[in-house]
């Protein structure tokens, strides 16, 4: 008998879906919290999951990639009140079987499930395919959306497919090319790296295609080009967004036959690769333009691996400093160094518009500037780096979202509602006296004093915001640093729209 999980705060809503699925003969959980929701993903075996967007504890979206990894890996069927055109796409580019907007008509919801259903019955029968060890030699991260990545990259290593690796600068798109063509096939062939930046109409087929004897003035030798050279192996695109417009014609069709012609040659060679492509432009936003051809564009994109930039994923920060600096500690000879909290305290706070290679850059410095010392320490970050992250944290409390460093964290004693200092304030860290009371709970008593309630509503939605910034939004810590219920914690949440 199918399992169906809903997660939805609207009791109404699962009390219908549970009705439904009585008369269907189908078991069925619900939770009405994001968390509540992932536990019972963890202990239960569900098929299908009904997910509502927008939960009192998080956006539903956002955990797409952690419902979908979970043990019994369901399907998942968005369920939302808020239709809307942009959340459905993330929603679909997460995977999932429909996104259904309330109030849904039975028929439809019921026919969603029963195709849902079917296609995973069809799944499992197949039964699931030998797990394949990827090598994944220098490729770092345990988050949700790395283990997606990896899950593409298995996929297209065990195909011939052309892939296109998209994401910002820095977040390793050629690493992943090299991941796949290590784990394909053609791993015995070369890797043949074509710098598309640097192409022009002039020097395109003789880099590309080669040319024979005596085809130009300079031409003393036969010379084959990048193409012939991927035979048998990967031809790796970098930077393919970069392409002259007037050259994507012609590459075109070489891509479609895998035949050229080198410069001064009159016959056609064949040349066996596979193709990766890797950019950070938005290729579909430059075909709108006009700046890249449509029907090229379809021949790269047979499979896509979007990386994501380094502030989606923060939880892969501490795992990627780990490798990085005991790679550097190998190289120099030095024996391995520890890490203090504060440095990956420090790191969290950044955002890191460089990505990884950013990252490595950091910390790099950082292992030259604590010379022989066993230990790094936030101190030991690049002076730059530092002024950045205390900058954004002084500015952070300017946009009402309080938290660690904002100045309300330096009386704690006036916001745990107690006023004994306790709910977890030894926990926080003063940025030192604020410039004036013009912020935090010294707010509230400046003249003329607001009214006691105006004054209790106040003072609870500060420590609510001081709460989430100082523990980072960690529920378990949050109640336990608060002392409140869930019901109670998340009433309050509601209440103030936190």
């Amino acid at each position: 008998m199918p399992t169906i999980l809903v997660i939805d705060d609207d009791v109404q809503v699962c009390e219908t879906i549970a009705s439904l699925l009585a008369r269907l003969r189908y078991g069925c959980e619900t939770a009405h919290t994001l968390e509540e929701g992932l536990r019972k993903l963890e202990t239960t075996d569900v098929d299908v999951v009904f997910l509502d967007v927008r939960l009192p504890d998080g956006n539903g979206l956002d955990a797409l990639p952690r419902i979908r990894l979970s043990p019994s890996r369901p399907e998942v069927i968005i369920l939302t009140g808020e239709g809307d055109p942009d959340g459905a796409e993330l929603a679909i580019q997460g995977g999932v079987w429909d996104y259904l907007v309330k109030p849904s008509p039975i028929k439809q919801t019921t026919l969603t499930l029963h195709r849902a259903l079917q296609y995973r019955e069809e799944k499992l029968s197949r039964g699931d395919a030998p797990a394949v060890a990827l090598d994944l030699d220098g490729v770092v991260g345990t988050s949700p959306s790395m283990r997606q990545c990896f899950d593409l990259v298995a996929h297209a290593a065990s195909s011939d497919a052309n892939v296109l690796v998209t994401g910002e600068t820095g977040t390793g798109k050629e690493l992943f090319a090299r991941t796949i063509h290590r784990n394909s096939t053609r791993r015995a062939g070369n890797f043949v790296v074509v710098d598309c930046a640097a192409l022009t109409e002039s020097l395109v087929e003789s880099t590309l295609f080669g040319h024979r004897k005596g085809a130009f003035t300079s031409a003393l030798t036969d010379r084959d080009g990048l193409v012939k050279l991927a035979d048998g192996g990967t031809l790796f695109l970098d930077e393919v967004g970069e392409m002259p417009l007037s050259i994507q014609r012609s590459f075109l069709r070489f891509l479609q036959e895998r035949t050229f012609r080198p410069v001064g040659g009159t016959q056609e060679i064949k040349s066996d690769f596979r193709l990766i492509s890797a950019t950070n432009r938005d290729l579909d936003a430059m075909v709108e333009r006009g700046e890249f051809r449509k029907d090229l564009l379809f021949r790269l994109k047979t499979v896509h691996v979007e990386l994501p930039p380094l502030r989606s994923r923060p939880e892969d920060l501490k795992p990627l400093a780990i490798y990085h600096v005991n790679r550097l500690c190998e190289q120099y000879g030095v024996p391995h160094k520890g890490f203090s909290p504060d440095f990956f305290q420090q790191l969290a706070q950044y955002d890191w518009p460089g990505n990884v290679r950013e990252l490595y850059n950091v910390l790099e410095r950082s292992f030259v500037i604590s010379g022989l010392e066993s230990v790094l320490y936030a101190l030991h970050l690049p002076q730059d780096v530092r002024i950045k992250i205390t900058r954004a944290a002084i500015a952070r409390p300017a946009t009402g979202e309080g938290g660690i460093g904002s100045e309300s964290a330096s009386h704690p004693s006036a916001a745990d509602g107690n006023g004994d200092g306790s709910g977890g304030a030894q926990d926080m860290v003063p940025p030192g006296k604020p410039a004036d009371g013009a912020h935090g709970p010294d707010a509230a008593f400046t003249s003329p004093l607001p009214p006691l309630k105006g004054f209790k509503r106040l003072m609870e939605r500060k420590y609510l915001e001081i709460l989430i910034g100082q523990t980072q939004g960690n529920l378990q810590e949050m109640l336990d640093i608060s002392g409140l219920s869930r019901s109670h914690f998340y009433a309050l949440l509601k209440k103030n729209r936190l």
